[in-house]
């Protein structure tokens, strides 16, 4: 085989390489903007957050290891008249990390077993929070390879715990949120899982899914 065949052959492979990073990289740009979620983001009405959320990215630092996934469901929970909220009986030892600052995480458990991880919201002193409920786990040419669609299926995979309650989700340290890019965004609005209980505040679609 003659050296400008080799070079031919070696150029080619090159292109190609170069051709994948820039595809790569029009993905991350289309997907990723790596901006984490400020304090101001979190201090809005809570439906707002709930909705602007889906499309962003939730991050987990575990060591060396980064995880990431897109928020794809949310849940608002919204003051002392939401039936269905923690809030409604009043601040306790559990939710007093609700009526905190807005941008802390709220985690607590479910059946003794599943750890639920929540944002707080709004203003100081008025309990509100959402939950994160659904991730995609994506590949890089924004591919779903993983649906955790269950708050506790993300939490588990995540390795999110009570540990991390009432950490600044607005630190890129250990938990946090990076903005998305999704250019076409449908959101679905329904009634809010497992609430029964909340009498009217049952029939509020405060829960967000996002269709991509």
């Amino acid at each position: 085989m003659s050296s400008r065949t080799c070079f031919g052959i070696s150029g080619l492979f090159s292109l190609i390489e170069m051709l994948k990073q820039v595809q790569h990289d029009k993905f991350n740009k289309e997907f990723f903007t790596m901006n984490t979620l400020n304090q101001t983001f979190y201090n809005q009405n809570t439906l707002k957050v709930a909705q602007d959320l889906l499309g962003c990215f939730l991050v987990r630092k575990k060591g060396k290891k980064i995880i990431r996934a897109m928020i794809v469901e949310t849940e608002a929970y919204r003051g002392l008249d939401d039936l269905a909220s923690h809030a409604s009986k009043g601040k306790t030892k559990r939710n007093e990390l609700m009526f905190g600052s807005a941008g802390h995480t709220y985690i607590y458990l479910v059946y003794g077993m599943h750890w639920m991880l929540n944002i707080v919201t709004e203003e100081k002193d008025f309990p509100a929070a959402v939950l994160i409920r659904g991730v995609d786990l994506l590949n890089e040419k924004g591919e779903i390879v993983r649906k955790l669609d269950g708050p506790a299926k993300l939490t588990k995979f995540f390795g999110i715990n009570g540990k991390l309650n009432g950490i600044d989700i607005t630190q890129k340290e250990i938990l946090w949120v990076e903005r998305g890019n999704l250019k076409k965004r449908k959101i679905l609005k329904s009634k809010r899982v497992g609430v029964d209980y909340a009498t009217h505040c049952k029939e509020w679609e405060w829960n967000f899914r996002l269709d991509y």
